[in-house]
């Protein structure tokens, strides 16, 4: 276990020489994460754990790989996918062209949800699809679109759940236990690093997905996190929150107005 002062030195640390700014990050979620990779290597001397971060840098991925958080599944609460479907996309659909930014998007399986979506919808031809995350690991993954069949069950479940008509099979190529999701698909995404907490806006987007990142922030990185997503929102455009995630408290609160319980807000000024 790793004391407060020592984890101070850690985030000062990751910052100097990787350019990793962990600063704005909730410290009680921050460390246990950190304690458990520290445990789980066996380190009992904090320099050690140090010197490792600092000159190691497959080292370091590791690190990153522990202590950012990847829980995803697709169709993810098919609530929040059906009002996409029936309420969002409809809308998306009217414009000439859609841009959607899926920030903190861990291994894929979100963006390949709303690809599917948009293909069923007739428009993933003149959709972009920008996918993000701090963590090159999880990208390297979800570039890949490869992940484990006996998985295919759930996400067909929820797929249907999400009111998805096909044979979700359609999607994905099976082979000795994995499954690939289909090129046309990934042909329409834009894998790329980026950090919530240091980098700037990019594009300007008509939906911006950004679910369960922000419950690992403080609040002053929330308002920072929010502010570059209104700064990257085009007017009219819509965000999406997580469930434990809102806009309520914001400054930005009367840019915007919630369009349904599912958490997704609507640019409106």
């Amino acid at each position: 276990m790793i004391d407060d002062r020592e984890l101070e030195i850690l985030i000062n640390e990751i910052f100097e020489y990787h350019g990793f700014d962990f600063g704005g990050y909730s410290r009680a979620s921050l460390k246990r994460r950190v304690d458990r990779l520290y445990n789980l290597d066996r380190f009992t001397n904090f320099s050690q754990f140090l010197m490792k971060i600092r000159e190691q840098p497959d080292y370091f991925k590791r690190m990153i790989e522990e202590i950012t958080v990847n829980v995803t599944e697709m169709f993810r609460d098919p609530q929040f996918y059906k009002v996409l479907r029936t309420e969002i996309i409809p809308v998306l659909a009217t414009k000439p062209f859609i841009r959607i930014w899926h920030a903190g998007c861990s291994t894929g399986e979100e963006v390949y949800s709303m690809a599917i979506m948009l293909k069923e919808a007739n428009v993933l031809h003149k959709s972009l699809l920008y996918a993000t995350d701090i963590n090159p690991l999880v990208l390297d993954t979800a570039k890949e679109g490869v992940f484990p069949l006996r998985m295919m069950q759930q996400y067909s479940e929820n797929y249907i759940a999400s009111g998805g008509k096909e044979d979700f099979s359609k999607y994905y190529t099976a082979n000795y236990g994995l499954a690939k999701l289909g090129g046309e698909l990934s042909e329409k995404m834009v894998y790329s690093l980026h950090n919530l907490v240091s980098d700037g806006s990019f594009n300007e987007f008509d939906l911006i997905l950004c679910r369960n990142v922000m419950i690992y922030f403080d609040k002053d990185l929330q308002e920072r996190a929010l502010n570059l997503f209104d700064d990257s929102l085009a007017k009219l455009g819509y965000l999406a929150l997580g469930t434990k995630e809102t806009l309520k408290f914001s400054q930005l609160k009367s840019r915007y107005q919630q369009i349904n319980p599912n958490k997704l807000w609507k640019k409106i000024k």
